[in-house]
């Protein structure tokens, strides 16, 4: 069993591209999201109880977040059928995106390996990516706890969006 061998990106850092399928039928890559910041954020599998109240939560903040010109996307390595069925069970409407071949976990340093019950075993390790409009790394939260997250990154959010307007003056 090997260990990712690429390290977790660095705020500043231009982030991997991605190209992937979402949910609702639609793709999602990183060319499309330049132009606006944007939250990526990767849980381990669709449907399971810290995956699904992170979701909710992130969909709870959606539409605050998007008045911030800000888009979330959601990446496991589930198959399409799983993250559908996850984004219809809980009424999702930002994009969750598979990454079934794990090249997307893999460059954002988030495949990992874990251990549960003294067994060892490759996963995704939670994290959240917070990207500005240019595709750089702005904040990344790693092995992430879903209680008050949301509320983190909301933070984080708000930071930019001064940040950016103070620039803009």
């Amino acid at each position: 069993m090997s260990k990712a061998s690429i390290p977790f990106p660095e705020p500043g850092s231009a982030v991997p591209d991605f190209d992937m399928p979402a949910s609702g039928g639609r793709t999602v890559s990183l060319k499309d999201e330049k132009g606006h910041p944007f939250v990526l954020y990767f849980y381990p599998k669709a449907n399971t109880s810290g995956c699904t109240k992170e979701a909710c939560e992130f969909e709870a903040a959606l539409a605050d977040l998007q008045k911030d010109g800000v888009s979330v996307i959601g990446v496991s390595r589930d198959g399409m059928a799983a993250i559908e069925k996850f984004a219809a069970d809980h009424a999702l409407t930002f994009p969750l995106a598979s990454d079934t071949d794990g090249s997307v976990t893999e460059a954002y340093g988030v495949w990992v390996e874990k251990s549960m019950y003294g067994r060892k075993y490759m996963g995704i390790e939670r994290a959240t990516f917070l990207v500005d409009a240019t595709g750089h790394l702005v904040h990344a939260w790693r092995k992430v706890k879903v209680t008050n997250h949301v509320a983190a990154v909301r933070k984080a959010i708000t930071a930019l969006t001064l940040q950016a307007g103070a620039k803009g003056q």
